[in-house]
């Protein structure tokens, strides 16, 4: 059949229903008016709030602009920088006033379980709880899972709670390098217990311990071959062991273990300055041993306030928060400098090649970085 003609069944003047035909449209009274208004809307809607909105909105404790101010803190986007810093400055007196308490243990050891069943019991309490889970990230896509609302659901849905998991977006350690600064917003926005939980994995422990007051260590049953895995210097970070799971027939197992833990840490160094850290049981599916956690964690404050060992430990962690980002901004300017970047393949190439030494490659980009002449 040729490109021009028409099937035998084709009545142009006549089109069957299933045929596609155009027609003009009919305009009705307003129709345009509600069109613009329409496209409007949906432009506010979309639009980035400013930093006064965010302000607000934070104070007033509205989990869309909190969830909005943290999803800014974390872009690695330049133009969203200056903006983020502009709001953590507005929000900085508000924050500081709650407990912050880190969490980490090795894989199996229920972590995610144990915040749920901890973070619902606080919110019983009449706390607000705020939980910032660090979420691994994969080191070839980048992405994450960001599974802890999942594995929280019941927490999730509480309105006294907020979960955010955060991808660690390839950060030594496991922690997102803007895990403070949501903590700082989550403070302003009137929650004031923060948990932080880790993937558990190398040196997030050290960095984790950098930012919290209370640091938790959960392990499991059967401490022989737990203790001969366990890095001294990650026990000597706790200010609590938690022996979890100690229930059914696990649970005499679980005291067993508790009292081996605490004959080991007698012989430690505390991680804080006049106090003992112990070892205790509980247990997330019973909930026996959850309240006694808190009250543990509650004589640490009354001790530390007390004592200014954790206003102290806050100005150290401020200094120390100042030197990682100096690291993290000269880092970043280092290599997004034109000429470093154009530089950088091919004294790689000839590192890698023997030609040159590792030694006088770093110099050489130091002196494109800071344009000296030779």
């Amino acid at each position: 059949m040729a490109p021009d003609q028409k099937p035998e069944w084709s009545d142009p003047k006549h089109p069957d229903r299933c045929s596609s035909v155009i027609r003009k449209g009919q305009e009705h009274e307003g129709q345009t008016e509600s069109i613009q208004r329409n496209i409007r809307f949906q432009k506010r809607r979309t639009s980035e709030p400013t930093v006064d909105e965010l302000y607000e909105g934070v104070l007033k404790g509205e989990r869309s602009f909190l969830a909005r101010a943290i999803t800014l803190v974390e872009s690695n986007a330049e133009q969203h920088f200056q903006k983020a810093q502009q709001l953590l400055q507005k929000l900085l007196p508000k924050s500081g006033n709650a407990i912050r308490i880190g969490i980490t243990g090795v894989p199996g050891a229920g972590k995610s379980t144990f915040i749920e069943t901890f973070g619902t019991y606080l919110c019983s309490l009449g706390h607000r709880v705020a939980v910032l889970a660090i979420d691994p990230s994969s080191s070839i896509s980048g992405g994450s899972i960001l599974g802890d609302k999942t594995r929280m659901e019941q927490l999730s849905r509480n309105p006294r709670a907020f979960i955010r998991p955060s991808p660690t977006a390839g950060k030594l350690g496991g922690v997102h390098r803007k895990t403070r600064e949501a903590m700082l917003i989550c403070e302003a926005a009137g929650f004031d217990v923060i948990l932080i939980e880790t993937v558990g994995v190398g040196q997030s422990e050290v960095i984790i311990r950098d930012m919290v007051d209370f640091f938790m260590l959960l392990v499991l049953t059967g401490a022989g071959d737990e203790l001969q895995g366990m890095k001294k210097g990650i026990m000597e970070l706790a200010d609590a062991i938690l022996v979890h799971k100690a229930d059914g027939a696990n649970k005499q197992i679980a005291e067993q273990t508790r009292k081996e833990y605490n004959r080991i840490l007698h012989f430690l160094h505390p991680a804080t300055k006049g106090w003992a850290t112990k070892a205790y049981t509980c247990s997330s599916l019973t909930q026996e041993g959850i309240s006694d956690v808190w009250n543990v964690i509650q004589s640490f404050e009354q001790i530390g306030k007390a004592s200014g060992v954790l206003i102290e430990r806050r100005k150290t962690q401020a200094r120390e928060w100042l030197f990682s980002m100096i690291t993290d901004q000269l880092q970043f300017h280092f290599f997004h400098h034109n000429g470093v970047k154009k530089a950088l393949p091919k004294l790689e190439n000839e590192v890698i090649a023997g030609e040159k030494t590792v030694a006088t490659a770093v110099d050489m980009l130091f002196n494109i970085f800071f344009r000296i002449e030779e």
